[in-house]
């Protein structure tokens, strides 16, 4: 029952982000926060530069009334669209400014942590059942490497998985972020969509990854791993790797229905060289069980021949298995670590495995971040130095192959890299240098 105008006089002391919050109240309280009058004196504020805010303040409202033109002309919500949009822009530069700086290590942004913590960056899961109603994951746990970021979450209140038809994975971010002000979690907030998986019979058509007393683990790609409890079908957890070439860009650039896709590559034109192939490639390889890590390398010099050109893939030899120079160790037992609010395991003869191929500039050509699993091959060491079962670990996506082999040593109770070759899809190397090999 109150009157529009003196709830319009009390809207007008609101921040932007309250007054948004309100407009979430009922209609009524939607239309009056989208009073142009209010929004323009934001805008009006937030161009100026910050010497002369105080000079605005004292003459508000003769700003206001000369701005007359601009709230008639203008839509009810123009302005504060405007606002908005000018104030994610700036918050989206100052972000992007962070990352600009390289590690000359892996090639990539050296300064992740701290642009992820300005933009007061979080990530959710969003379940979708067959009925189309959403359930809601929020509060994850994360564990940090050098190129990828290892996000879980758990609780006790999954939705059956039969129910379940899609998973979608989003950035969040605040709206409108004030540095003067501690982060309001509950505000209004922006979603960008990283990736979408489908679950509809999960245990079939997904990668089956390993298994202990508890969960089995089952790989949706891009870097997906839902725990199942053994005997039940339900979601224990679920854990998502995220390497961070791109994923500022696709945590808060995208939309919340379309994913970030980042821009062509522009070649230099001593690049087109298919005659002679790939030259001085560098590869940065991290396998961890996300609480730690197993192996940590860097490799330079790589190379591809014309020769190793064969089935619509480049090979890229990093490890031999002649050359045991390259041979490395793995340090520990190689497994992923889970936990629930309840229960904690570690399923064996697993990882996630991250992977960063440079090209000659040093720019990053090919990554990702994603679980893997072992299996022990038919055929046996032939080396004299290393006497023991082999094991091989695979892994595909639209962009290539990684091939590894592991010998184990009973004596020593580990295991050594004795073999790991990429292949590398001739169309990604195509659409790269705008060639054609």
């Amino acid at each position: 029952s109150m009157p529009s105008e003196m709830l319009l006089k009390i809207f007008s002391y609101l921040d932007a982000v309250s007054l948004l919050s309100v407009g979430c109240v009922n209609k009524r309280f939607y239309e009056l926060a989208n009073y142009n009058g209010i929004w323009l004196k934001f805008c009006t504020i937030s161009l100026q530069p910050k010497w002369t805010i105080w000079k605005m303040k004292s003459k508000q409202t003769e700003t206001v009334s000369s701005a007359c033109a601009a709230l008639h002309d203008k839509k009810p919500g123009y302005w504060k669209k405007e606002y908005i949009f000018k104030q994610t822009s700036a918050f989206k530069t100052r972000v992007m400014r962070l990352v600009k700086l390289l590690d000359p290590y892996t090639g990539l942004p050296c300064k992740n942590k701290e642009a992820m913590k300005v933009a007061g960056l979080s990530w959710i899961i969003v379940l979708k059942d067959k009925n189309g109603k959403e359930h809601v994951i929020e509060k994850p746990s994360l564990s940090f490497k050098d190129t990828s970021v290892t996000i879980l979450w758990c609780g006790t209140d999954w939705p059956c998985l039969d129910i379940l038809s899609t998973l979608k994975l989003f950035g969040v971010t605040p709206l409108l972020l004030d540095q003067s002000r501690p982060l309001n979690k509950n505000g209004p907030r922006r979603f960008s969509l990283i990736a979408e998986y489908h679950l509809a019979n999960l245990t079939e058509s997904s990668v089956a990854v390993g298994a202990d007393e508890l969960v089995q683990l089952f790989s949706l790609s891009p870097g997906l791993l839902v725990g199942i409890w053994k005997g039940k079908n339900e979601i224990a957890f679920v854990m998502a790797s995220l390497h961070y070439n791109q994923l500022l860009e696709r945590s808060i650039l995208g939309s919340a229905t379309v994913p970030y896709a980042p821009p062509p590559n522009k070649p230099l034109l001593d690049d087109i060289d298919p005659e002679y192939g790939l030259h001085d490639y560098s590869l940065h390889l991290d396998l961890h069980g996300r609480s730690c890590m197993y192996l940590c390398g860097s490799f330079k010099g790589l190379f591809c021949r014309k020769g190793d050109i064969e089935n619509g893939y480049l090979r890229l030899t990093v490890v031999s298995l002649k050359d045991n120079r390259k041979h490395l160790p793995i340090i520990g037992t190689l497994g992923i670590c889970w936990e629930t609010d309840v229960f904690k395991g570690n399923v064996k003869d697993c990882f996630v495995m991250d992977l960063t191929l440079l090209d000659e500039t040093g720019k990053p050509f090919w990554c990702f971040s994603a679980p893997v699993y072992m299996e022990l091959s038919s055929k046996a060491s032939g080396l004299y130095d290393y006497m023991g079962h082999i094991y091989t670990a695979d892994y595909v996506d639209s962009e290539g192959k990684v091939s590894v082999e592991f010998v184990w040593l009973e004596e020593t109770k580990e295991y050594i890299t004795v073999s790991l070759v990429l292949y590398v899809s001739t169309r990604k190397v195509n659409s790269w240098y705008g060639t054609n090999y």
